[in-house]
């Protein structure tokens, strides 16, 4: 047994990481329903809006130290960027045409990017064993997509196709790599976790607001309370608990581990996509399912055990 064995199963680890998969997993449908009728990048800002002030004060009653540095005040702003602005702006918009649980089931591969990019900055070494298992689930997730592909109608029309949907969630899967591996440098290390995550949302919901002003004009307001009641839920339950408890599991067992709720968040997607978006189950997608659940635990384990 590795030396790190008991800090993974540490209850410390395990809560947190069940909470993060689970309620991530449920966000994934919640936000279709927040793109319905509304600009994305007005529904990111509502939802980070609300956010930002409420993680203040969680760091407050804390008593986590809210000054930063400038070289902390940088690397919040870059988190922000990547994390609260980038991935989630393009994350919204690619659910206009991909299911949400297949979005979610991409994301699972974040563990690629995260593990070549701690490689590049942070010194980790790649395993073989972690390429051939990355390479397995990439396989299990085109099944999916293909399948998504060809049951689209409207698969090669360009503002309403399936294939700008998979490129917006890859930049979104790019985008918030870049903020798992850079949060966990030096710099990041020293800073209360809460605090880092509350000036970074601020600063990426301020980016937002900007982003939504240029592309989308003045900001709406909705009737409907079914949105602001899922804006509240992705605000505070999707957001304020579950970004500290991930990025404290970043910090505790590695950017590649912390990778391995992606399938529990994915099982939960899908099934809520099964259930609510009507997702139709093939052989294909079945298969697909499959190797991509076998690939990120293969890959995953050989990671775990370098």
């Amino acid at each position: 047994m590795s030396a790190a064995t008991p800090q993974v199963l540490n209850w410390r680890v395990i809560v947190p990481f069940v909470l993060t998969g689970t309620i991530w997993g449920s966000t994934w449908l919640v936000i279709t329903g927040q793109i319905d009728g509304v600009p994305a990048a007005w529904s990111v800002f509502y939802r980070f809006l609300l956010a930002t002030p409420a993680l203040f004060l969680v760091a407050f009653f804390m008593k986590r130290r809210l000054k930063l540095t400038g070289p902390e005040h940088r690397l919040a702003l870059l988190v922000g960027i990547f994390q609260f602005s980038g991935n989630f702006l393009f994350v919204y918009h690619a659910e206009l045409y991909v299911t949400s649980g297949i979005v979610a089931l991409m994301f699972g591969l974040m563990m690629v990017p995260n593990a070549l990019l701690a490689r590049a900055f942070l010194g980790e070494k790649v395993q073989g064993g972690f390429m051939l298992g990355s390479a397995i689930a990439i396989v299990g997730v085109s099944f999916l997509l293909i399948h998504e592909w060809t049951s689209n109608p409207n698969a090669g029309v360009i503002g309403g196709n399936v294939g700008l949907g998979i490129i917006l969630a890859l930049l979104g899967i790019l985008a918030a790599s870049v903020a798992n591996v850079i949060q966990a440098n030096p710099t990041g290390r020293a800073v209360p976790m809460v605090s880092l995550l509350a000036w970074a949302m601020l600063y990426g919901t301020i980016f937002d607001l900007g982003f939504a002003l240029l592309t989308a004009g003045p900001p709406p307001l909705p009737t409907n309370p079914n949105y602001w009641a899922g804006i509240v839920y992705l605000a505070l339950i999707g957001s304020v608990i579950t970004f500290p408890l991930h990025y404290n599991l970043v910090r505790e067992i590695g950017a590649g581990r912390t990778a391995y709720n992606a399938i529990l968040t994915i099982s939960v997607a899908m099934l809520l996509s099964t259930v609510f978006e009507d997702y139709r189950w093939t052989s294909l997608t079945i298969t697909g399912m499959g190797l991509a659940v076998i690939g990120m635990v293969l890959a995953l384990r050989s990671k775990q055990r370098r």
